[in-house]
Order: structure tokens, then sequence, then C-alpha cells
């Protein structure tokens, strides 16, 4: 019996599993997935610009309080800076690429591409400008 009871466990932990990442696939959100999407992925970082990346998920709550963060910082720096953000249940592969563990995960990328800055978990805005301002964009 011992053995019947460990296996009906196990199917029960995997579906519930299953239909947990079901429901999280469908949560709608404000935020926009991504200031590029499709094969734009490609063109991150922006080349010739300093890009600020933004991992994360919108079922994420550190992730849902950087949010209103990133929308605003996306609006200020533009044409100044990249300010993006990728939701890595919507696009996994970008979580590999980017050798994502956590989320959030913000990437700071200077102009020729090359990650300078890596944090995981919720940064503040002002965290966010000092960096950018040390990378020389005002």
């Amino acid at each position: 019996m011992k053995k019947h009871g460990k296996k009906i466990n196990l199917v029960i932990m995997a579906l519930m599993l299953f239909i947990a990442g079901l429901w999280f696939s469908f949560i709608p959100g404000s935020l926009k997935a991504t200031s590029a999407e499709g094969d734009a992925f490609a063109e991150i970082p922006a080349k010739g610009m300093v890009t600020m990346i933004d991992l994360g998920a919108k079922a994420c709550i550190p992730c849902k309080m950087m949010a209103p963060i990133m929308e605003k910082l996306e609006k200020e720096y533009k044409g100044k800076a990249d300010i993006i953000f990728i939701d890595v249940y919507k696009h996994p592969e970008q979580a590999k690429r980017f050798k994502i563990r956590a989320i959030p995960t913000q990437i700071f990328f200077d102009k020729d591409g090359n990650e300078v800055h890596r944090h995981s978990g919720f940064m503040t805005e002002k965290a966010i400008v000092a960096l950018l301002k040390t990378m020389g964009v005002d």
C-alpha cells in the first residue's frame, strides 16, 4: 500500500506543477514583454548604446515591483540607453542565453556590448540610475 501511496503523491505533485505552469503562462500583464520582439532579441544588447535588460516574469513579486520603475526608465532614457524587460516565462530561451539562475536579474552592457554589471533581485530606481551614470548615461 505504501508504494501506491508514494506513486499517487508523485502523480498529484506532477499534475499540480503542470497546472501551475499553465496558469502562470496565461497571466495578463501591462508591462510589455520587451522593447524588441521576435528575432529582434538578436539585437540585444543594442549596438553603440548602453543597454540594461531586466529578465524576470510578470508573475514574480519582485519583478512586479520593478515593472513601474522599468516603464519609467524606458521613457526617460529613450535614445540615451536601451532599457528592456524580457519575460523569461514567455521567452525561456533568453534565460538560457543570458545564463539566468534567479529572477529578476538585471544585466548592464556598455556601448560595445560587453557585460559590465549583473545584479539578481529587486533593484531600486536610484541604484539603476547611479549605475547608468557611471556608464556615461545622463
